[in-house]
């Protein structure tokens, strides 16, 4: 069955024109096309596309009504489609450090993932690495290990997508074929220990109140606070965690404190000490001032 709503963002908006180099998401004209699955396995494909008059029209289509409801509030999510920020514009419009991005950019949202798995993941992967390489690693990941729609119903919309491994998936899969995709020995073993602690239901990626599952998270060696916060902030929605540990961040604050310095690199401290004015907004700061 096919569903489709149309929703008028309650601010300005724009579907973001470059996509990821993972290889999940697709663009074909000016539709983004992506594979998901809802919290019982089942598949459901969305294509989202914006209207002249600046509309967002979502289509999905799943086997039930509610697999395909479940697709579309999720790229609702990551695209932020519903976020209302007219107050973090009127704070910070003429701000010294990201007035001039948001009034250039006003549209500008954080690169969410659409599953909050799926953030952790790629935070994982993503660690200490420059992106191509992480993205390379994430690609080959999705090739190995995840999810196709196979069947009827996959015809046109789905042929060719592929959706992340799930958690359980992960948690069984041996270390040494998480390292054949590139991840290092150590983050191949976190990654693994985070997918079991998910498909366990000791870490609840969805809860309301996160900070449990977080520390258990930064208990596994190899996670710290960078891929929790990039969890919280790409993944769940959470506008007021920094991932102060950012390289673009620590490079963008070195510069400023060193009065121009190029080669000049902060600490986690001063970049969480100059964010620290923009409060719940942190976040989204951060995307306006280093792109995150």
């Amino acid at each position: 069955m096919e569903l489709r709503e149309e929703v008028r963002p309650p601010g300005p908006f724009r579907l973001p024109r470059r996509l990821g180099r993972d290889g999940v998401t697709r663009r074909r004209g000016g539709v983004i096309e992506r594979l998901l699955h809802d919290e019982q396995g089942e598949p459901v494909a969305v294509r989202v596309a914006q209207r002249a008059s600046d509309s967002v029209v979502f289509g999905a289509r799943a086997r039930r009504r509610e697999s395909a409801a479940h697709g579309i509030a999720r790229m609702r999510f990551a695209l932020g489609v519903d976020d209302d920020l007219r107050e973090f514009y009127a704070r910070f419009k003429r701000d010294p450090l990201i007035g001039d991005s948001l009034r250039r950019r006003p549209w500008l949202r954080v690169d969410r993932r659409p599953e909050p798995w799926e953030a952790l993941v790629w935070s994982v992967c993503e660690q200490l690495i420059e992106y191509e390489r992480a993205a390379a690693i994430q690609g080959r990941l999705v090739a190995k290990l995840g999810r196709r729609w196979i069947g009827q119903g996959a015809e046109e919309w789905a042929s060719g997508l592929r959706d992340l491994p799930t958690a359980a998936k992960v948690g069984a899969t041996a270390p040494a074929m998480l390292q054949s995709c590139d991840l290092s020995g150590g983050r191949a073993i976190a990654l693994r220990r985070a997918a079991l602690e998910v498909a366990g239901g000791r870490v609840n990626l969805h809860d309301a109140e996160p900070e449990r599952g977080w520390r258990r998270l930064r208990a596994i060696p190899g996670i710290g606070a960078w891929t929790v916060e990039m969890l919280a902030l790409r993944g769940q929605g959470r506008y007021d965690q920094l991932p102060a540990g950012d390289l673009g961040l620590l490079k963008l604050v070195g510069r400023i404190l060193s009065g121009g310095d190029p080669q000049a690199r902060a600490n986690e401290a001063d970049v969480r000490e100059l964010f620290a004015p923009y409060g719940e907004w942190a976040g989204l700061a951060a995307v306006h001032a280093a792109g995150l």
